[in-house]
């Protein structure tokens, strides 16, 4: 992952009579084959930046490479290079789901036009099979998407995205939508076609848990970065692990903390901050009898809000 296939340099947008940026001065990078996550509240800029990368909205200054072409100068070879999978379905109901991939993929360039399935190299059905199992739609592929739900219409946008084996993959909310075994099923495909194919997944998303394996998160707010780095560094910069105790004589638990300088709070239990000790150092010191006791790990999502919290309280 030495190399970058994603270089964003300066990068800033302003929506005519808007008063700020709605993205101002965003400089990063994605890694060859990275997992990486863009993360931020509604209305921080994350839409109108993959709306940028994915060329469907023209940046108002700074630069922007995708797998070695220039965004604004060879757009076109820049989509020959993505995959997207958006937030909101864009698809044809009219036709069928296997219309609609297909279809896709003569626009493409990946085949030349064919009337019918029947007519489609042996190639394409193999890897329309392949994804429709994924998703497990593979028994409706045949039939209108009108007759379609929404889990289902999401479903075919992910086929259709992965047809033609993109070098970078934009995931705007991919699972939206999804049940949860769907969901499972979809992100061990995508890590499966990460590994095997060095596919670069560049993913926003509200399900925090999703990002937790990201190689790097990068969160914006206000339209500016405000934190670079992986889950674990972020984790432990913003937040600390804390050990939740419970005793039958409470009282005595924190005359006891108190003596031994821990500090800690109630919240229906006691949850004592591990900042300068680790857990078992604690733990080894309190004598007091415990009926409770539990090691809280930090999320990648209790440390995004404390990203954000601090940034709007600053702003």
């Amino acid at each position: 992952m030495s190399n970058s296939i994603i270089k964003v340099n300066h990068l800033v947008k302003r929506y005519k009579k808007a008063k700020e940026n709605a993205v101002d001065d965003l400089t990063f990078d994605v890694k060859e084959g990275e997992f990486f996550a863009l993360l931020g509240p509604n209305g921080a800029g994350k839409t109108t930046t993959i709306s940028i990368l994915t060329t469907t909205l023209a940046p108002t200054s700074g630069t922007v490479t995708l797998a070695g072409f220039d965004l604004e100068k060879e757009s076109a070879q820049v989509r020959g290079t993505t995959g997207i999978i958006f937030q909101k379905p864009s698809l044809d109901e009219n036709l069928t789901a296997e219309e609609n991939v297909r279809f896709h993929c003569i626009l493409y360039g990946i085949y030349s036009y064919r009337p019918t399935y029947s007519l489609m190299p042996q190639e394409y059905k193999d890897r329309l099979d392949t994804l429709a199992k994924v998703v497990g739609i593979e028994k409706e592929f045949f039939k209108p998407v009108k007759t379609f739900s929404g889990g289902m219409k999401r479903k075919l946008e992910i086929v259709r995205s992965l047809m033609h084996k993109p070098k970078i993959l934009f995931l705007d909310e991919p699972t939206s939508g999804l049940d949860p075994l769907s969901r499972k099923s979809l992100w061990q495909y995508l890590m499966h076609v990460r590994k095997t194919e060095n596919t670069t997944v560049f993913l926003t998303t509200h399900y925090l848990e999703e990002a937790e394996d990201a190689d790097r998160v990068c969160v914006i707010n206000h339209g500016k970065i405000v934190a670079l780095g992986t889950p674990s560094e972020l984790k432990n910069k913003w937040v600390k692990e804390d050990l939740i105790v419970e005793a039958k004589d409470r009282k005595k638990l924190k005359k006891e903390l108190d003596a031994l300088q821990l500090k800690y709070k109630e919240d229906g239990v006691i949850k004592i901050a591990l900042t300068d000790s680790n857990a078992q150092k604690v733990i080894q010191s309190i004598k007091t009898p415990l009926t409770y006791l539990h090691i809280n790990n930090p999320t990648l999502e209790e440390a995004y809000l404390e990203i954000v919290g601090f940034n709007t309280n600053q702003a």
